[in-house]
């Protein structure tokens, strides 16, 4: 799905089609709901009973307008959580809700949550728990194999087109899967699908997790990834639930839910940051949302507009420029100015046309080619030299950089090392305001 292993150097790698278009969703949800919401868990011991699984108000449809809300552009649906039970009728196992009360038994919440999510715009993956703690044939890793793949199947034949695949390692340590195996299956019926997986579980996944579930991108983030002398290209993906702690609903759990100010910190630190961000929701036992979850999600949305929305970019006025810079200014991602073929360093300056206040920048790289910036500045004219109010190393998909308020009328992305000629996307203002 990436860039070719036998590649000298990390510039050379390029990504896929798929991981760009992936890269470009930038935000998603994942949704936990079972057993587990029931019976006060996170983490099910695969005993529950599955006629504790009888919500009386299952709706999808909210889940997705929700998340739209919020700004999410895809759900990936937990079908199967480490407890083994099936969210949809799987023919593998009676383990299911076709053994819940739940619609008679006819209930299938993968479906439902497809279609809700696709009706709704968003593109829609699957999370399949490799670990099974209900399933006898887990301690049986060829009959397992067989298992999975069992289940693998229905979910990739028959649920529309996946954006993701999502293999969690919790719980498999001194289990060996077949994972290539695995993923064959996958291929062989879902080929631009992403494949999430930890980096310690195989090194040709196509998404990396970024190491913690706090939200949070550390250090510079660089989209090509070395195990054992196995390059790749796999950009971070940054997964942390709504609320505190919490993947799954809890009684009386309002305070856990993180605050606006929170998610939007945890957004510039994982989007801002050149990740993708895959926040965590959870259904009641009602199976819908809390009115508080989707207050919150709705209010985080409306502010995340606010901040970084097209009628926040102060770049948008600026002065004439040359149809190449004008192409980084347009708030178009479909255009990009380039520098001068063949070189390491380059200057994209913006006049303004007045000063202008700003905290914020904004910048895209264009990564088809690689991802070659290696080290930027953003630099303001104070009226008498260039002043750098920023400087980092990797831009990548995206980066955010906040500074205290400066006044300028002139701007510039300085990029002092490039491995090739670099290009660039976007490169936006905005004076949020926030020290």
């Amino acid at each position: 799905m990436s860039g070719s292993i036998s590649a000298q150097n990390a510039a050379e790698m390029q990504p896929s089609p798929q991981q760009t278009h992936w890269q470009d969703l930038e935000f998603g949800v994942i949704v936990h709901f079972g057993t587990n919401t029931f019976l006060d868990r996170e983490w099910g011991d695969g005993k529950a009973d599955p006629k504790v699984f009888n919500p009386d108000r299952v709706d999808p449809a909210q889940w997705a307008r929700a998340s739209r809300a919020a700004g999410a552009k895809y759900m990936v649906m937990v079908a199967k959580h480490h407890d083994g039970f099936a969210l949809w009728p799987t023919d593998q196992s009676n383990y299911s809700v076709k053994s819940s009360p739940w619609l008679g038994g006819k209930g299938d919440l993968v479906r439902m949550a497809s279609d809700a999510a696709r009706k709704e715009g968003m593109e829609f993956g699957i999370y399949l728990s490799p670990w099974d703690r209900h399933e006898p044939r887990y301690a049986n890793t060829k009959a397992y194999d067989q298992y999975y793949l069992g289940q693998m199947d229905e979910l990739v034949q028959n649920y529309g087109p996946l954006t993701e695949w999502w293999l969690d390692g919790a719980g498999s340590a001194g289990h060996v899967y077949d994972f290539p195996k695995y993923l064959e299956e996958l291929r062989t019926y879902q080929s631009n699908a992403m494949v999430f997986a930890d980096m310690a579980l195989f090194e040709y996944g196509d998404i990396r997790w970024v190491g913690t579930e706090d939200g949070h991108i550390r250090g510079e983030n660089w989209n090509v990834i070395d195990r054992h002398g196995y390059q790749r290209w796999r950009p971070v993906e940054v997964d942390t639930p709504l609320h505190k702690l919490h993947w799954f609903w809890h009684p009386n759990d309002e305070s856990t839910l993180k605050s606006v100010d929170e998610l939007m910190e945890i957004w510039e630190n994982s989007v801002g940051r050149g990740g993708q961000l895959m926040l965590g929701i959870a259904p009641d036992r009602h199976g819908l949302l809390p009115d508080a979850d989707v207050a919150r999600l709705e209010a985080f949305g409306k502010a995340l507009q606010a901040r970084y929305g097209a009628a926040s970019n102060l770049v948008l006025k600026h002065a004439s420029a040359d149809p190449n810079t004008a192409k980084a200014l347009d708030g178009d991602r479909d255009t990009f100015w380039s520098a001068p073929e063949g070189s390491h360093n380059a200057m994209l300056e913006v006049d303004l046309g007045h000063p202008v206040t700003f905290d914020r920048v904004l910048s895209m790289e264009w990564l088809d080619a690689g991802q070659h910036i290696r080290k930027y500045a953003v630099e303001i004219w104070d009226g008498h030299a260039w002043k750098a109010v920023a400087q980092a190393e990797a831009i990548g998909h995206m980066k955010i950089d906040a500074f205290p308020a400066v006044t300028a009328q002139r701007v510039r992305l300085n990029i002092l090392s490039s491995a090739g000629a670099a290009h660039i996307r976007e490169f936006q203002l905005f004076n949020t305001g926030v020290h």
